[in-house]
């Protein structure tokens, strides 16, 4: 048995990197470990050692002490890995497979599942459908910012790459298909981005600068992005994208100067329940605002893609009514218009499997476009601190040395 480390939550602002158990093939009990998971055997598992594993917006929020989550929390739930042992249930998968592991958690037997829906699985969370590792209210599964981890199912969930030494050619790529490429995708899809479309994309972190990548893939004509935050509006132009600083007035009003009309065929919200408000009010929290915007700037009969999180639970937030997620959302606008909305978790295994090729042959460099750095896992603490200081950077950890930080 090897040892392990990995990336805590500690409270509000706080994570360190410490020893930590080596995965078994059963949940144990710990910070975040749904009563009724612990003691769950896996013989359908696999145990995998972190070639790459990224911070993501999601952590930031319960890093922040936006969430419920409990101190001692493992974190992470973006995981590229190698398979060092597969348990005695596991039939295809093998050992010494690279492999991409989807973000959300999901048995392959349920309902859902069978109906491409694997972002609410039924059999993996006893509180409510759908599971992540390292996430609060996910079921307790461990995160994955360590050295190694279990994955559940490991059949149904790992999606193998065909060619070792390709794959690891395009590792910083393919490191974003466990969560923020197919959920920028995602929101594209499900926003009805096509060929000729003019979309909006509320947000240019990490999963917004996805999005804009995903839109120009699927097609779109003009893909613009709104933002406060002038490096990541210029990480967005700097492959080809329009912007907008949503500090500088209504985005519809900055939108028409773009199109010469305030209106887009789609949105897609890459933001989530801390957004802020838009010009004059763009100092303040106001966790409405990007969905309002959107509705907003949205042609009557258009679509909103809404992969941004939003939360049951936020202890920070700036009403009582936000701290149960209830927003003040317009949506008699929206009703009005006719939009459509779709909200929830990206169905990762819905599109991995095509967003690797497009990857592997060269129709999307994902890495450059979110500015990926990879980083030793030893400097998470920094990463995570730079990140919420909004530096328009991927980060990338390095747990095992695969990538060369250390």
């Amino acid at each position: 048995m090897s040892g392990n480390r990995g990336v805590i939550y500690q409270g509000p602002g706080e994570v360190e990197v410490t020893d930590i158990a080596y995965p078994e093939f059963e949940l144990k009990d710990g910070p975040g470990v749904n009563p009724a998971n612990v003691g769950r055997k896996v013989p359908h598992g696999a145990i995998v050692k972190v070639v790459a594993t990224n911070i993501c917006g999601s952590d930031q929020h319960m890093v922040r002490g936006r969430t419920t989550a409990p101190a001692g929390l493992v974190l992470g739930h973006e995981i590229t890995g190698e398979v060092v042992e597969a348990g005695p249930g596991v039939e295809f998968v093998k050992e010494g497979d690279l492999v991409s592991v989807p973000f959300n958690i999901s048995c392959g037997r349920c309902r859902n599942c069978k109906a491409r829906r694997t972002e609410i699985c039924l059999n993996v969370n006893p509180d409510r459908p759908g599971s992540a590792y390292g996430y609060v209210d996910m079921g307790g599964w461990v995160g994955g910012q360590a050295q190694y981890v279990l994955v559940p199912y490991a059949d149904w969930n790992l999606l193998v790459f065909p060619d070792r030494a390709r794959a690891m050619d395009k590792i910083m790529d393919l490191t974003m298909l466990s969560d923020i490429f197919p959920t920028g995708y995602h929101g594209c899809v499900s926003a009805g981005v096509g060929v000729g479309s003019t979309v909006y994309i509320a947000g240019a972190g990490p999963v917004g600068l996805a999005a804009a990548a995903s839109a120009q893939l699927l097609g779109a004509a003009v893909v613009i992005v709104g933002d406060l935050n002038a490096e990541r509006l210029a990480q967005a132009r700097g492959f080809g994208c329009e912007t907008i600083d949503i500090s500088q007035g209504n985005p519809a009003e900055l939108i028409e100067q773009l199109l010469g009309t305030p209106a887009v065929d789609c949105a897609v919200d890459a933001v989530g329940f801390e957004a802020h408000g838009t010009g004059s009010d763009a100092g303040r929290e106001a966790p409405a605002s990007v969905l309002n915007t959107a509705m907003d700037v949205t042609r009557a009969g258009g679509a909103i893609g809404i992969p941004g999180l939003y939360v049951t639970g936020d202890p920070g937030a700036v009403d009582d009514a936000a701290k149960e997620g209830s927003l003040s959302i317009r949506f008699g606008l929206g009703w009005a218009k006719s939009h459509a909305f779709y909200t929830g978790q990206c169905p990762v295994m819905k599109y991995h499997r095509e967003l690797m090729m497009a990857i592997l042959y060269e129709k999307v460099h994902i890495a450059d476009a979110v500015n990926a750095v990879a980083i030793p896992l030893e400097d998470a603490a920094r990463g995570y601190q730079e990140f919420d200081r909004g530096a328009a950077k991927k980060y990338v950890l390095d747990p095992n040395g695969y990538l060369g930080t250390g």
